[in-house]
């Protein structure tokens, strides 16, 4: 546990130490050489020139005729003035760069520099852009803060600002997480980064943060909204599907009815085809059987008629032909036997017409009750004035 707060003190040391190496020109760490001013405060010496030149902009070189020059010291403002040489005058302050040596040296971890393309001041080219002004809150270049635009702004460093932001930017996910008064989550959330040294106390909550807060809660809204949207559109949905599942299964049924319906009917009208096949075959039936019994006994008596041809004693023969001719007379009286009557076998009656049942069928679509119901009141409407037009009334004829 020691070992462990000696380190993160070594690392607080070595941070304090980095902060007084700052340049407040270039906001880095002093490139050497690092000259001197009279006030004691140290700038890099390309650092100072550009102060220099922006102050002194009819000074060139140190061949020129000009005597001198004078500018302020970024950090007091304390004015000070140089000679024919220009800030190649100023004393090295050569304990600074002995320090951003060893500090260099001894930095176990330094913090590796991007190469990155760093955007350029619009208003002095050869400047980087790496300030931001906190009061007018565009990023800018030292010289803007020197001499420029933003002279009388306050300034933060770039990585500060940004660092800033960084560690405040997972509060941001519990807004998008939260769906209670967001916009004071947000205003709390800045609040609360104030204790941190990256901005000045004075413009803690920034009017870019606000307008940051409100795009959040705004943007979250509308977030909880179009999920709101998607979530109702899922239940109809599911809502849709289950309806036409019901609308399917009460059709099958329905089907199923009519499919009950019409085989109960099939079955009804084959039996009465059947019963009347039954019927007509017996009848037809029964006449064979007459006729059959009537050949029969006709056969019958032919072949008795023929033995007494052949009788040979004239008594026998005489006394039976009178009872034979007897019965030949009965036999022929029965020869009118009933028969059926022309078409009788003829089954057309049974015909079945399906048009209108098939029209019906093929037109079938769905409707609801309140439809049904008014297409039957309009027929028995229509039904009504017919047989009133056909029929008077009781004090029509009355009046008559």
């Amino acid at each position: 546990m020691d070992f462990q707060s000696s380190i993160i003190q070594e690392s607080n040391r070595m941070e304090n130490l980095e902060k007084q190496l700052i340049c407040p020109i270039c906001l880095e760490i002093f490139s050497k050489p690092v000259v001197i001013l009279p006030c004691q405060h140290n700038l890099c010496r390309k650092c100072a020139n550009d102060v220099f030149q922006a102050a002194n902009p009819y000074w060139t070189s140190r061949g020129t005729n000009i005597s001198g020059g004078r500018f302020r010291c970024p950090s007091c403002r304390h004015e000070v003035v140089l000679d024919r040489h220009g800030v190649y005058g100023l004393q090295r302050n050569l304990l600074v760069e002995n320090i951003i040596d060893i500090y260099k040296q001894e930095s176990s971890s330094p913090r590796p520099l991007k190469k990155v393309d760093q955007p350029m001041c619009l208003e002095h080219e050869d400047e980087k852009i790496n300030i931001y002004c906190v009061t007018c809150q565009v990023p800018t270049c030292s010289m803007c803060k020197v001499f420029g635009a933003h002279k009388n702004c306050e300034v933060s460093p770039l990585e500060n600002v940004y660092q800033h932001q960084k560690r405040h930017g997972f509060s941001y996910q519990s807004i998008l997480e939260s769906g209670i008064n967001r916009k004071y989550v947000v205003l709390s959330v800045l609040h609360a980064s104030c204790s941190d040294n990256a901005v000045p106390s004075s413009h803690c909550i920034l009017p870019w943060q606000t307008e940051l807060s409100d795009g959040i809660a705004t943007l979250v809204a509308g977030n909880d909204r179009v999920q709101a949207i998607m979530n109702q559109l899922e239940d109809t949905c599911r809502t849709i599907e289950e309806n036409s599942q019901r609308q399917k299964q009460s059709l099958s049924e329905h089907f199923d009815m009519l499919y009950a319906i019409l085989e109960e009917r099939k079955g009804e009208m084959l039996l009465k085809i059947s019963q009347e096949q039954e019927e007509k075959m017996s009848y037809v039936r029964s006449l064979i059987q007459q006729y059959k019994e009537q050949l029969d006994g006709s056969s019958k008596l032919v072949e008795t008629a023929i033995h007494s041809m052949e009788e040979p004693t004239v008594a026998t023969f005489l006394m039976n032909a009178k009872q034979l001719l007897k019965d030949m007379t009965e036999a022929s009286k029965q020869t009118h036997i009933q028969r059926t009557e022309p078409g009788f076998e003829n089954m057309d009656h049974f015909t079945l017409n399906i048009e209108h049942i098939e029209a019906m069928l093929r037109t079938m679509d769905f409707g609801t009750e309140a439809e049904h119901d008014e297409e039957y009141d309009e027929e028995e409407q229509e039904e009504e004035e017919e047989e009133g037009g056909e029929e008077p009334s009781e004090d029509q004829t009355t009046g008559i």
